[in-house]
């Protein structure tokens, strides 16, 4: 085994690859930008070494930076993680020649799998379903469009190096085509270094299906079950599971024996996934194959009690894979949720700012989470949004799901926005729960964006019985409330109100919400966020802050604004005026932090509505900025090159007058 393992990335996979080779007794080496010279990783490692400035290429996708970091350290091993450099084959080739080993496939497996098309053909020639489309690369928007009607609309456009969702398009129309064609090629050549675009059928209410594999050097090769990842946004997977509910024994079996063919034929081994695409009628075809780590690898091992980056590093050390795939044993179900620092309001643009509090749910054996940020972390503008993954497992995929809601209701985190509220009810989401899923999943249950499902009214009384409990415990400056008679107060929800008594009896609170009687038992203490609850023995968590007489409570994805507050002064404080925003609607703010990399705007310039005004790139992915309706632009408060801040205004427009 190794003696000492540099790992060539951050966040939460660095951290995670960390723990395991620890484990086995490796010393471990991280590397940092001077934007993660804090992060959690370098904490963790035996060692740190500092290779850039904060942009990824000049650290993280530097591979002369990171070899001297290798050499400077005297690593024998490098794990790659996931993204960055972690599917480079120069990167392997670089290793190889310096003799330090490389923990996953050989160089020439990654060249040819990481290329779309090469892929594709080897595919198609190792027997595995391939997705109808023009086998080659597409040069220009025009020959795009020419071989979109050949194929037939929907059609996609992706970068042939491209993966993570990054570098893809769907085009219903020509001129989708045409604008999808342009900003892939961009986006391609930013992310990959390649340019190369092919084009191919895109498949109606798909889901997202995945064989994990993993072979040794000994010619072992064995799939350890199906993950489904089709819940995305943005073409990127938000949440995913294993088994899917979809499959059954023979299309499971069917689709790791084509995973299988692949990776011989392509002389595979270390860990990777083979990713399918499947129709209603339980067709499938090839997607592509990752040749690394996935993000979604834990709901792996928690239904097969593996620890893939173990495995990775005995196979990368010569040793033979420990079980066959007769021995292969899937054991319950599991769920992963992604929290990521984005505005799922905003089209899950991505969100920067100081983590204010950070406060992960309580782990045990049917809880996990692989994170590498801390309380007091800043998220800037420069790497993938992801803070941490939420993993749960149960024995049936029912009991995995009310293990992600409650540990969803358990997560704290402040200071930035989240797709917290989203995840929470996509776990409640009947259609989800029912397991009818695609990748449109996201779209079609929020055609006009993602809002929160309100509480109902048993939701409402639920929250109106704790608050009136956190009040009636609020009075007694000790450790217990106190008890004596009923405390009346008027309980409001937003715009319901509700009339509550609440009585202490012993460790119990007897709780009226207009009739409706409650018994409510909490261990939680004053100022505590995470609060655990049982109403009529059934329990609950929620997420609490409180500013006197007004708490801020977090339930199921929804957080409710309540104010508990005695009749006559509830009466007084409806009567307070609101506070009104400022008009900034003749603005073009820009939505998220980012750099500003175009600008084709002029003062005097006349606008129409879909009209491109700016291009904003944060965390790896281009914004396009649209004028949402006919204007004339009045002032350019910005420049190309500038970094903005969020709802920093770009464009101004002239306002109309009366």
């Amino acid at each position: 085994m190794f003696q000492k393992l540099l790992i060539a990335n951050r966040g939460e996979i660095a951290c995670r690859v960390i723990r395991t080779a620890q484990r086995l007794g490796i010393c471990t080496v991280a590397v940092y930008s001077e934007a993660d010279q804090d992060g959690l990783h370098v904490e963790l490692a035996d060692e740190a070494i500092l290779i850039g400035a904060s942009p990824v290429s000049e650290s993280y996708l530097d591979i002369d930076r990171v070899l001297q970091a290798c050499q400077s350290t005297g690593a024998d091993a490098v794990h790659p993680g996931y993204g960055f450099l972690s599917e480079n084959p120069r990167f392997v080739h670089a290793l190889d020649q310096a003799g330090i080993r490389f923990v996953g496939p050989h160089a020439q497996a990654i060249k040819t799998m990481g290329d779309k098309i090469a892929s594709k053909q080897l595919a198609a020639s190792a027997g595995v379903s391939v997705i109808p489309g023009y086998d080659g690369v597409v040069n220009t928007a025009e020959e795009a469009i020419q071989r979109a009607h050949e194929i037939g609309y929907p059609v996609m456009l992706k970068a042939s190096a491209g993966g993570g969702g990054k570098g893809l398009r769907i085009a219903e129309d020509d001129r989708e085509c045409r604008e999808g064609f342009r900003r892939t090629r961009s986006e391609a050549a930013t992310s990959f270094g390649d340019d190369r675009i092919l084009i191919e059928k895109c498949i109606r209410e798909p889901r997202h299906i995945e064989i994990q594999v993993i072979g040794d050097t000994h010619g072992n090769c064995v799939y350890l079950g199906e993950r489904e990842c089709s819940i995305q946004r943005r073409h990127q997977k938000v949440i995913e599971e294993a088994p899917s509910p979809f499959l059954d024994g023979s299309m499971r079996r069917a689709m790791g024996e084509q995973a299988l063919a692949l990776a011989k034929a392509v002389d595979y081994h270390s860990a990777g996934t083979v990713e399918f695409i499947a129709d209603g009628e339980g067709r499938f075809y090839f997607l592509e194959m990752n040749t690394r780590l996935q993000v979604e690898h834990a709901v792996t091992e928690m239904i097969t009690g593996l620890d893939l980056v173990e495995l990775m590093l005995r196979v990368a050390a010569g040793e033979k894979l420990p079980l066959t795939q007769d021995e292969v044993q899937i054991s319950g179900w599991a769920i992963e949720t992604r929290l990521y620092a984005e505005d799922p309001y905003r089209a899950f643009l991505p969100a920067t700012g100081r983590l204010t509090c950070y406060m992960e749910p309580s782990v045990g054996p049917g809880v996990r989470v692989d994170s590498g940020v801390r309380e007091g972390d800043e998220i800037g503008i420069y790497y993938d949004p992801m803070l941490a993954k939420l993993i749960t497992h149960g024995r049936t995929r029912n009991d995995a799901i009310d293990a992600m809601c409650g540990a969803l209701d358990q997560f704290c985190i402040e200071g930035v926005m989240t797709n917290l509220p989203l995840l929470a009810q996509v776990m409640a989401h009947p259609r989800f729960v029912r397991g009818q899923l695609s990748t449109h999943f996201l779209s079609e249950e929020y055609p006009d964006g993602f809002a929160v499902q309100p509480l109902d009214r048993a939701g409402q009384l639920q929250v109106a019985a704790l608050a009136a409990v956190l009040n009636c415990y609020k009075r007694k400056p000790g450790p217990e409330p106190a008890s004596g008679n009923p405390i009346c107060r008027v309980v409001r929800i937003e715009d319901e109100s509700f009339d509550t008594r609440c009585t202490v009896t012993g460790a119990d609170y007897r709780v009226q919400v207009d009739g409706v009687r409650f018994v409510v038992a909490t261990d939680s203490h004053r100022g505590q966020v995470q609060v655990a609850f049982t109403i009529d023995g059934n329990p609950f968590d929620a997420q609490v802050r409180s500013d006197g007489f007004r708490y801020r409570i977090s339930h199921a994805g929804v957080e409710s604004v309540v104010t508990v507050l005695r009749s006559e002064v509830d009466a007084l404080y409806q009567l307070m005026p609101a506070k009104e925003l400022p008009d900034r609607s003749h603005y073009l703010l820009a939505p998220m932090s980012g750099l500003l990399v175009s600008l084709s705007a002029k003062p005097g310039q006349k606008v129409r509505a879909g009209d491109e005004l700016a291009v904003v790139e944060a965390m790896k992915m281009e914004n396009s900025l649209k004028a949402e309706r006919d204007a004339i632009i009045s002032k350019v408060h910005a420049m190309e090159g500038q970094v903005l801040e969020q709802d920093e205004p770009i464009i101004e427009f002239e306002q109309k007058t009366q």
